[in-house]
């Protein structure tokens, strides 16, 4: 029995909105990424935390806001992509491969543009892997996630295991202690050359992102599984109705519940945890990445269900969300061009001159154009312009 009636429309408004809901909430984090030095992304004393109220943001963000929405989106996306599935007949891998190859150029493009944190290509390159999952029992697919986690956290522990232990053991100098500090900490000069990097123009920065081309290409790679997890994760949940807003208000409370009994609790205390280290690199990339990952995995799941429970399909809000998750390639990507414009050096030059809590409220810009232009935009021309153009490249190659 559904939760809320739908109107006459193929689209589930609901699904709509939650996808709307988990652009949004990216960009609370993607602020970071143009506001600060690479190493404040995570760390709030590397850069724009120094006070109080910083550290506050920096505490909600981690528990509440980090990877928690780019696991819905995930999550999101592999549902999506089993529906464009099932309407593609009976040869649909061919459409497929199609629109992720796409999706990679486009990833590739913004990443070289404006956001070296781009998740496309995780997505695209995920995505590869989702017709092996499609006849899967929501069962199974959990189960499938919950291992791909696994393979997250094993490889973490990997490439982070030595120096959190030479850490422990007080031994600083060693070279993934170094390494770690100067990506997740506050080496002067690593935070140094990062505000330089931010302040190039628009050519130099092209430039250098795609001489790192390659780099880049294993760095994605190394996201491939967590991101997987929770493409997984929605299939399971679309398979299971809960994505079409088929389950009944006690049922999406108690999931929601559960999952947040699981994965608040942790998540405070690794907060807890790097702050009372003074947040060294070794520990705040870890936690960050690796340690984390579970718990907002869950979490997101937790938010996905909360969603569903609340929304209802002919509600304003959730109307007004639902155009901005139709339009959520095209505001993901405008979102970038609108934060470029207030960071970069070709916009306001504001890079590096914010602290953690006023960037987090200039991330507030790009949140009201989607929500004032995505109802007009939908109501007048439905598809986006990205979406359109992704459809159209997709169908080229198909």
């Amino acid at each position: 029995m559904a939760t809320h009636s739908q109107p006459a429309s193929d689209r589930i408004i609901q699904l709509d909105a939650l996808r709307g809901l988990a652009v949004i909430g990216i960009v609370w984090m993607n602020v970071y990424v143009f506001a600060v030095p690479a190493q404040g992304y995570y760390n709030p004393v590397a850069y724009g935390g120094d006070a109080p109220f910083d550290r506050l943001v920096w505490a909600i963000s981690f528990v509440f806001v980090e990877d928690k929405f780019r696991t819905l989106f995930a999550m999101l996306f592999g549902a999506g992509c089993v529906i464009l599935i099932d309407k593609s007949g009976e040869r649909p891998w061919r459409p497929h491969f199609a629109r992720m190859a796409v999706l990679f150029a486009i990833g590739l493009a913004h990443a070289t543009l404006f956001a070296s944190n781009d998740i496309l290509r995780a997505y695209a390159l995920a995505g590869l892997a989702i017709p092996l999952l499609i006849h899967l029992s929501p069962r199974a697919l959990i189960a499938i996630a919950v291992g791909l986690v696994a393979v997250h956290i094993g490889g973490g522990i990997i490439a982070f295991g030595s120096g959190l232990y030479d850490w422990s053991q007080g031994r600083l100098g060693s070279d993934m202690v170094q390494f770690a500090e100067r990506n997740f900490g506050s080496d002067p000069a690593a935070v140094e050359f990062s505000l330089q990097q931010g302040q190039e123009s628009i050519d130099q920065r092209t430039a250098r992102r795609l001489s790192g081309m390659p780099a880049q290409i294993i760095a994605i790679g190394g996201a491939v599984p967590i991101n997987l997890a929770a493409m997984a994760i929605g299939i399971a949940l679309w398979r299971d109705r809960m994505l079409a807003a088929e389950w009944r208000m006690f049922r999406l409370q108690r999931l929601a519940a559960v999952c947040g009994v699981l994965s608040i609790p942790p998540l405070l205390w690794i907060a807890g945890w790097v702050a009372e280290s003074g947040f060294p690199g070794i520990v705040v990339g870890p936690a960050s990445l690796i340690l984390s990952a579970p718990f907002d995995t869950t979490l997101g799941v937790a938010y996905a269900a909360i969603a569903m429970a609340l929304f209802s399909a002919n509600g304003a809000i959730t109307r007004c969300l639902a155009a901005v998750g139709r339009l959520s390639l095209t505001n993901y990507l405008l979102t970038s061009v609108v934060l470029s414009a207030i960071f970069a050096s070709w916009g306001l030059a504001l890079f590096g001159q914010v602290s953690r809590a006023e960037a987090l409220m200039l991330s507030l810009i790009p949140i009201a154009a989607m929500l004032v232009w995505s109802p007009l935009w939908v109501a007048k021309l439905g598809q986006g312009p990205f979406e359109r153009l992704w459809r159209k490249a997709s169908g080229l190659l198909s």
